[in-house]
């Protein structure tokens, strides 16, 4: 009777043993997705606040853009990295067209996830300075998925194709600039010439822009 008693609490400690280990385990969840996307490793700790009251519920905004990181695909011409890899919410998306009025110049996009997403489209600015028919001067960007076009089976990737899509077709009947989109309908080749000018960094109606090319 001794030793059966003794073999289920032998048996009993191995288990509680073999569960806290599987607790401590660091493979599971987001955290490894995380670091399989590669885009900075596993997710920090609490600090101090542990367990389950000390987690903040996620929002359906960021359960959907877990699953849409795992299908980014920006090809050659554009590129995604996340600064903060606890915040999927926040990232940058760098497009550099292969062909085009903006061939070479690398432009810098800032994605922010709202908490409705995907019922409710990404906020995409602008950080580069461009000459651009539906890129305004402070960074706002007019494609139309972004707005009356959007729908819940959309996803980021098909917003940064749309970016892409701009690059190599502006369209000047949807502006945010009126001027740069009128000169594109008058005069392809004058703003063909005035784009140049704001690649290699000149000044363009007491504008400054950066030095891209």
């Amino acid at each position: 009777m001794l030793a059966l008693k003794k073999k289920r609490e032998t048996e009993a400690k191995a288990k509680a043993e073999a569960e806290a280990a599987a607790a401590a385990s660091p493979g599971g969840g987001a955290a490894e997705k995380v670091s399989i996307l590669g885009i900075g490793g596993k997710k920090k700790k609490d600090g101090g606040k542990g367990g389950a009251g000390g987690s903040k519920k996620r929002t359906p905004g960021e359960i959907r853009i877990q699953k849409d990181i795992a299908e980014l695909d920006g090809g050659k011409v554009a590129k995604i990295e996340f600064p903060n890899p606890n915040n999927l919410s926040t990232f940058h998306v760098s497009v550099t067209p292969d062909t085009g009025f903006w061939k070479g110049a690398t432009y810098l996009f800032t994605f922010q996830i709202p908490d409705h997403y995907p019922h409710t489209p990404p906020k995409v600015h602008c950080e580069t300075r461009i000459y651009h028919p539906n890129i305004n001067l402070e960074g706002k960007v007019c494609l139309n998925i972004l707005r009356e076009d959007w729908k819940p089976v959309l996803d980021i990737n098909a917003v940064i194709y749309g970016l892409i899509y701009l690059f190599y077709e502006p369209n000047p009947d949807d502006p945010l600039n009126h001027e740069a989109a009128e000169l594109f309908r008058r005069d392809v080749n004058q703003f063909q010439r005035l784009v140049d000018r704001t690649l290699r960094g000149g000044i363009l109606d007491g504008t400054q822009f950066q030095r891209l090319v």
